[in-house]
């Protein structure tokens, strides 16, 4: 068995603050992977025994970030897209091992009064290339917080919501288009009717302690790797971010 967990930790320094080293160990994932680091190399000493550790920083300090951690060497290492628009933003982290892909994003926001939905748009669309264009070599595990709550069960206020970034019509329709291009979401898949179990909670107005919240954290697998997939889970007593792990076992 594998066990994955991500985590968009809203700022890794603060979360180490916040018990990060002491869940992280308690987990005990074979690979770990962050989204939302916020910082640039050296600016943090992380000390993981038994981890490789990968990371992709963004140029603009303080802002976005990604890293993996695995207890296996993968073969191979990449870092972006390949696309310089998207990837000075240290928006994705790509690890090849024998058997799939892992892959960790952090998808763009569309902001307040959809600033950037257009810019979203055109990132759907080549991050989802990219994922093909792997798959044709193995499959794909892709994890991390893709910034969409997919359908009005993956949120406790759709209504409200509509209209607002991260649950747009636009948004949900590219998450669908990548679930009918061949991609699993792992925890529909073991759990598709449960409600009320959200990976994302605003700090604003106890969203938390009322559990308003929003699923918009994901493990998606490619659907060949369907027969392998154990369970998924999200770890909503976890706190230390606004957001918290989501888990994905494979065999």
């Amino acid at each position: 068995m594998t066990k994955m967990i991500s985590w968009n930790v809203n700022g890794l320094r603060a979360a180490v603050t916040k018990g990060f080293v002491e869940i992280f160990n308690s987990i005990d994932a074979d690979i770990f992977c962050l989204q939302e680091t916020k910082l640039q190399e050296g600016q943090i000493e992380l000390d993981l025994p038994g981890y490789y550790k990968y990371w992709n920083y963004a140029e603009k300090k303080g802002y976005s970030g990604t890293a993996i951690f695995t207890k296996n060497e993968p073969i191979g290492v990449t870092l972006g897209i390949g696309i310089e628009e998207h990837d000075k933003e240290g928006r994705v982290i790509t690890l090849e091992f024998k058997d799939y892909y892992v892959v960790t994003v952090y998808t763009p926001n569309s902001q307040n009064e959809l600033a950037r939905l257009s810019y979203r748009m055109t990132w759907e669309d080549d991050f989802c290339n990219y994922l093909k264009k792997l798959e044709k070599n193995k499959p794909v595990i892709v994890c991390g917080d893709l910034n969409v709550a997919h359908k009005e069960i993956d949120l406790k206020n759709p209504k409200n919501n509509r209209k607002n970034a991260g649950f747009t019509d636009e948004e949900r329709q590219k998450f669908t288009e990548l679930i009918n291009k061949g991609f699993i979401d792992t925890f529909r898949y073991f759990y598709p009717d449960k409600e009320g179990i959200y990976s994302w909670w605003s700090y604003r107005f106890n969203a938390r302690k009322n559990n308003a919240g929003w699923r918009i954290d994901y493990f998606l697998a490619s659907s060949a790797l369907k027969d392998r997939l154990v369970d998924a889970k999200i770890h909503t007593d976890i706190l230390g971010s606004d957001h918290c792990p989501v888990e994905l076992i494979i065999k």
